[in-house]
Parts: structure tokens; sequence; C-alpha cells
């Protein structure tokens, strides 16, 4: 899937994650802040880029401020920013790309 536009999902409140998507440079470009990098960073880096890869998103610049999120909560902010920046708004295959 092509990222046409950037687009946000999620907030900066406690237990969650804001995603940012844009259109890449011909590669996945991830970067993630969180206050528990050191513990979980491979852990929320590899929830994302699974998410993305079952999305099929090759290309795209992908910016993740982590508030202790859970994988779950990552994946969901991640789908949602990838079809938002599609504008994708009906008939969203929600839960059914991502298992």
């Amino acid at each position: 899937m092509e990222i046409k536009k950037a687009a946000m999902a999620g907030t900066l409140e406690s237990s969650d994650a804001q995603v940012t998507v844009e259109p890449g440079n011909g590669q996945i470009d991830l970067s993630v802040e969180s206050s528990v990098i050191h513990q979980f960073g491979r852990q929320i880096k590899a929830a994302v880029l699974e998410t993305l890869d079952r999305l099929g998103v090759t290309d795209a610049k992908v910016t993740v401020v982590d508030k202790g999120a859970l994988d779950c909560t990552l994946k969901a902010r991640v789908e949602c920013a990838v079809y938002r920046a599609n504008d994708m708004t009906q008939n969203l295959p929600w839960g059914g790309v991502i298992r």
C-alpha cells in the first residue's frame, strides 16, 4: 500500500502512542521515541514493522512517539495512520489485515 500523504493517529497520553506516517524515499524510515526504549525498543520496532509489512507498506517515513503503549495499541495506531494517509474512511478491514 502506498502512503499518499502525511497522516497521524494516537495521542501523547500515558499508555498510548502517536504514530505519524509520511511518503518515503524508497524504503521504510522508522524513528521511535519512547521513555521505555531501553527495555522495549526492539519490540516496539518489531510491532510497527510487522504491521507495515502486513499492510503492504514498503515506502514510508514513520515516526512513533510511545508513552508506554501495548503492542495491540501500537498496531492499531499504525493501521489507522496508514488508512488515513490513503483517505480510506469506509469499509475498513479493521483487524482483518492484522492478526
